[in-house]
């Protein structure tokens, strides 16, 4: 079942609710400081800028949610009410799994099969950023740390937990409303990926974007799964990667 509306979320605020036009440019300033900042690191730390701008924007963005009394609910980050719902998490992580894996590898064929790129084709971006990864134990423990911290806490609470959120808040509460707040996460999830994955990394990555956001709203805003699913398969790749799998 589809969750409720963003405006049934839980939400504690000392200040008066900005209002759409409020929302709309916190959401608009954060985003210029994820990109302003991935420009400025991309020429210091290529490979790491990317983890350090979404650090910075939820930094931020930490800050602003203290100055207005939001609680962590309002990102996804629910509290389980009773101790029989953490083992309930365990198949909702694995449907993300397979939802992640799903739509990865279906647009990886799908494109391959129609010709506009090649199961084969350019990986230079992806072995610029990881190809150390192979044979070398602690840079894979290394990005593994990472993986976990940025992007599967991170980005999970960014780009889903946060975005979807605001987004549904700003658009009417209808349901086209309620897909797009889906939708232009997912789009935007997809264009921080293409500098090292190119286009087909934006259709990929947005599509499981769209993926993680749909279960997020039937999971009822509750992020934990997502978490769980997003940091197995990036753990799963950053493995295959290390012990030179070729899948």
């Amino acid at each position: 079942m589809i969750a409720a509306s963003p405006a049934d979320t839980p939400i504690t605020t000392r200040h008066q609710n900005p209002g759409r036009m409020g929302l709309l440019l916190e959401v608009g300033f954060l985003l210029a400081v994820l990109v302003g900042t991935k420009l400025i690191f991309d020429q210091i730390v290529w490979r790491y800028a990317g983890p350090i701008s979404l650090g910075i924007t939820l930094a931020v963005l930490a800050m602003i949610m203290a100055w207005r009394g939001e609680s962590r609910a309002t990102l996804g980050l629910i509290r389980l009410k009773r101790w029989w719902s953490a083992p309930l998490i365990l198949p909702q992580a694995i449907l993300g799994v397979i939802a992640i894996l799903a739509a990865g590898t279906g647009v990886a064929f799908a494109g391959d099969f129609l010709g506009f790129w090649s199961l084969e084709g350019d990986q230079e971006g992806i072995d610029a950023r990881f190809g150390d990864i192979v044979g070398n134990l602690p840079v894979y423990l290394g990005w593994l740390a990472l993986t976990w911290t940025s992007a599967a806490i991170g980005e999970e609470i960014f780009f889903r937990g946060y975005l979807i959120n605001r987004i549904g808040r700003i658009l009417p509460d209808a349901r086209w409303g309620q897909v797009l707040s889906v939708m232009i996460p997912a789009f935007i999830f997809g264009m921080v990926h293409v500098y090292y994955q190119g286009i087909p990394g934006l259709i990929q990555t947005g599509l499981i974007g769209a993926a993680l956001g749909t279960l997020y709203l039937v999971y009822k805003r509750n992020l934990w799964p997502l978490i769980l699913a997003h940091g197995a398969v990036n753990t799963l790749s950053f493995t295959t990667l290390y012990l030179g799998l070729d899948i």
